[in-house]
């Protein structure tokens, strides 16, 4: 197939190979959200679904004359396919791709089960590891607890810390934010574990299921970042960085982004399941039953053939996918019209601002404003 020019090619694979977790997050939105689809699914992805999934991104990769592709190994919790298993998947991935195109292995974990075996296995194919903690054990305890409702802290931090002895294979680590939760406290408490990067994530809501917040009228949840931002700030001595606050700098400088919550630049990752479907963006199971459904799969069709797939023209539409509200605002550049979930409404589908949208405005011009105050204007700096 010969591709368009105007169409972004997926650049980032991102593979269910486990559809279990040992640990039971309140917020999670594969096992405890409106589509309940893992219950249908195999536990577990086979080296065929592997071999055929890297068939088709070397496929892919050809077609765009891509020189590398980032695949990432995600669930559930990937750990629980077990070492040899995961590298008969390894392996049948990188038999798909051709010799020139470099495969970037990424495997995102709650960090409970990651052993020396687990390390080997990884040094092997150069499989970067980022672990999900949400802070300080209270912090974390408040939503990610085992079946049994145990904490999972210490497990968590006891894996952190044996990656932490091979530190090339550390990519660093996400927490989802929690306004019960002091934000000082949880960025200094993750950035002790000297991880390369921080990551924080908004936990999933609509406009129809808003997050919870103790006063509606704030941006409460760009104020806790803010708070973040500063003491990212006021600690110069660390060395890593905050990716949503790096890609708001960025964004605010003129720089395009094709990260899925931030900037208008079509994003270039897919899902596949375990089954080998394969799905838009996989956090709108956290939306509505089927949100995330394509109807294609990887022995059935190419990713080009997915990549003009209805379900994700919003994804190359830019600005004009976007609410009336959106297009004309300042700041559209930069927050993109928020994260496609958090868009969503019954009445309207996603054409609505984010239910973010006060928390984003504050925290852009809290990071803009702070740049000012550096002698930096940035291309989209609006007065604060």
């Amino acid at each position: 197939m010969t591709p368009r020019a105007d169409v972004a090619p997926f650049r980032s694979f991102i593979l269910k190979v486990a559809n279990r977790c040992n640990i039971d997050c309140d917020y999670c939105y594969v096992f405890n959200s409106a589509d309940q689809a893992w219950r249908h699914l195999p536990a577990r992805m086979s080296a065929d679904v592997a071999r055929a999934a890297g068939l088709r991104i070397g496929e892919h990769a050809a077609v765009h004359g891509l020189r590398s592709v980032h695949v990432v190994l995600h669930g559930g919790e990937p750990l629980l396919t077990g070492p040899r298993h995961m590298a008969d998947l390894l392996g049948a991935v990188q038999e798909g791709v051709p010799a020139g195109v470099a495969v970037r292995f990424e495997l995102q974990t709650n960090g409970t089960l990651l052993t020396k075996p687990w390390l080997d296995l990884f040094e092997r194919y150069e499989v970067v590891v980022g672990v999900s903690l949400d802070g300080p054990p209270t912090a974390n305890d408040r939503h990610r607890l085992t079946h049994a409702s145990r904490s999972s802290a210490a497990s968590a931090v006891r894996g952190i810390e044996l990656l932490r002895s091979r530190p090339h294979l550390f990519a660093g680590l996400l927490a989802v934010v929690d306004l019960a939760n002091d934000p000082v406290e949880v960025h200094d408490y993750l950035a002790s574990f000297e991880p390369p990067v921080i990551d924080f994530g908004l936990p999933h809501g609509t406009h129809d299921e808003p997050p919870h917040r103790d006063d509606p009228s704030a941006p409460e949840y760009g104020l806790w970042m803010s708070r973040v931002y500063d003491a990212w700030l006021a600690r110069p001595e660390q060395r890593h960085s905050v990716r949503m606050l790096e890609d708001i700098v960025a964004l605010s400088s003129g720089v395009h982004s094709s990260v899925e919550s931030l900037g208008l630049a079509p994003p270039t990752s897919i899902v596949i399941e375990s089954d080998g479907t394969i799905e838009g963006v996989d956090t709108l199971r956290s939306v509505e039953e089927g949100a995330s459904w394509l109807g294609r799969d990887v022995f059935s069709q190419s990713f080009d053939e997915v990549l003009h797939h209805p379900k994700l023209l919003h994804r190359q539409n830019g600005k004009a996918a976007l609410a009336d509200q959106c297009q004309s605002c300042p700041l559209v550049e930069v927050c993109g019209g928020g994260y496609l979930p958090h868009r969503f409404s019954t009445d309207r589908g996603y054409r609505n601002p984010s239910v973010y949208c006060a928390d984003l405005e504050y925290l852009i011009r809290h990071v803009q404003g702070s740049l000012h105050q550096h002698g930096w204007a940035p291309q989209t700096l609006t007065p604060p």
